[in-house]
Formats: structure tokens, C-alpha cells, sequence
């Protein structure tokens, strides 16, 4: 484990780890949503480790901070990072995924400690963070509660309601954030589905706006601790990523939604995101 309340200096070099354990869980299991899994990791892994109020020890406490992994499919980053929070044990989720009554399956498993919600049933990840942030007004509580959503579920009509009531009940301790790589299993998300805006879309719903680039580390921090510090609405951060970030083998490419890779593109994946580590180290 890193540090309570790392840099983001020592993310820097954490980020390319993480992606090296969701790789390698992916491999160990036969297959996963590695191209999302890559382009969430960074959001997951800042949120965990210097935002969110939750450890292994109050995964039971009435006041820890609550998180949903609404694109659910992203789990293989979720592992990564509740293995590096200590909520889990890596060795025994790469021994353990996606086998025969493993309880580590392709989707958030509330069976498993750190999980508040099972999710991938795409759409419902907000309506539930929704009712988490209000029952925090009306419990008189300080918890907050953070969803990740990927854009192409926001095509789902349920978002749009959850949307219309975070703003409807002011909940300014919700922050919900958009995984905006543009490309869902069946492609462009504007061809799909057209979303743009999506920032001009959050604000007519009463939201709070941030629209950053989603793979740099600085600005996810940075949009986390404004989401935070407004007030009277809740904040909606546009990550705007890149699918499969890391390695030039997935990067920007519809088919590596779901994937597995071959043991060649495997070791190239691995060797490019060791690349980046090293150009992290080297300054």
C-alpha cells in the first residue's frame, strides 16, 4: 500500500502498477473490459487514495464515504485498486477471477468488503448514489458519495432522473463523474447515441460542471477537491479520456472494450506502461 494521502508525484509512478494488476487479473481470468479499465483507473485511483473517507477498517462506519462503481464492467480497475487500499488481496483475486464460484466475478460483488452496491446493470449507478446523498441530509450525517459512470450508459433514461433529482434536493454532497473516452462496445458514442454537450447537459440539469481532461492526475484532484467545496448542487466532473490509456496497442480503439490479449500483445502493453513509468522516473 501507498502512503496515506500520497503525492501526486508518487501516483504518478502508481498509476502504471495499477494498470500493470488490472492487466494481469484480466489475463488471469480470460478476459475483461480492459480498454474502459484504462481509461478509469486514474479517476478511481485519486478518489481512493486522497478523497474518499473509507479504509478497510470502517467499511461498517455509518459516517465512511460512500462510492458506486455504476460502469460496472470497469472492475478489473476497481480490483487494482481496492488490492492497493487494502480492502482485498491481489494473489487471491488473480487466482480466484471469473473462476467457478469465485466471489471476485466481472462486476461490483457488496459480498466483498469496500463494495457498497452491485452494479453493471448500466443506468443505475446515479439513482442509487442519489438516495445515499439524500439519506446523509436527512440522517444529519457528513458522508459524501461519488459515482462513476461511462458514457455510453447515459443513454439510459434513469440518468436523467437521478440527475433531475440531485439538483431537485440540492444534494451538494454527491459528485458523479463521467468517463468520457467516447466509445462504447458498439462504437462512437455520437454515432450510438449523441451526447454533446454533455457539460452544457449537466448544467440545465442544475448541476455544478467540470469538464477536464481525465487522464491527467493534477486536474482530477483539483476538480475533486471543487466538487467538495460547492455548495447547494451537486458537481458532475466530464473526465474526457482516452479508451485503453497506456499502451498504443489499445488506445482509442472500439475493440478493446472487451478484450483479452495475446500473450504478444500482453507483453507489449506491459512493456509500454513500464515505458511510461520510467519516463515518470526519469522526469
Amino acid at each position: 500500500m501507498v502512503q496515506s494521502n500520497p503525492t501526486l508525484d508518487e501516483l504518478e509512478l502508481l498509476r502504471w502498477d495499477l494498470r500493470r494488476d488490472c492487466t494481469d487479473i484480466i489475463m488471469a481470468g480470460g478476459g475483461g473490459h480492459i480498454g474502459g479499465d484504462m481509461s478509469v483507473i486514474d479517476a478511481l485511483m485519486v478518489l481512493y487514495l486522497r478523497h474518499l473517507n473509507v479504509s478497510p477498517a470502517m467499511v461498517d462506519d455509518p459516517d465512511r464515504d460512500r462510492f458506486v462503481l455504476s460502469k460496472g464492467h470497469a472492475m478489473e480497475a476497481y480490483y487494482a485498486v481496492l488490492c492497493q487500499q487494502g480492502f482485498l488481496d491481489l494473489a487471491d483475486v488473480k487466482a480466484r477471477f471469473q473462476k467457478y464460484e469465485s466471489p471476485y466475478i466481472g462486476h461490483p460483488n457488496n459480498k466483498l468488503p469496500g463494495i457498497e452496491m452491485n452494479s453493471g446493470s448500466l443506468g443505475h449507478g446515479l439513482p442509487v448514489a442519489v438516495g445515499m446523498a439524500l439519506a446523509a441530509k436527512m440522517d444529519g450525517r457528513s458522508y459524501r458519495t461519488y459515482t462513476i459512470m461511462g458514457d455510453g450508459e447515459l443513454a439510459e433514461g434513469s440518468v436523467w432522473e437521478g440527475a433531475m433529482s440531485g439538483s431537485n434536493f440540492e444534494l451538494d454532497n454527491l459528485c458523479a463523474l463521467v468517463d468520457r473516452n467516447r466509445l462504447q462496445i458498439s462504437g462512437c458514442t455520437e454515432d450510438v447515441m449523441r451526447q454533446d454537450s454533455q457539460e452544457e447537459r449537466w448544467a440545465a440539469f442544475g448541476w455544478n460542471v467540470l469538464s477536464i481532461p481525465g487522464n491527467d492526475l493534477a486536474a482530477i484532484d483539483a476538480a475533486l477537491t471543487l466538487a467538495a467545496e460547492t455548495k447547494g448542487k451537486p458537481t458532475a466532473i466530464i473526465l474526457n479520456t482516452v479508451k485503453g490509456y497506456g499502451s498504443p496497442v489499445m488506445e482509442n480503439q472500439a475493440k478493446w472494450h472487451h478484450q483479452l490479449p495475446s500473450q504478444e500483445e500482453y507483453a507489449q502493453i506491459c512493456a509500454d506502461f513500464a515505458a511510461r513509468k520510467e519516463a515518470v522516473i526519469r522526469g
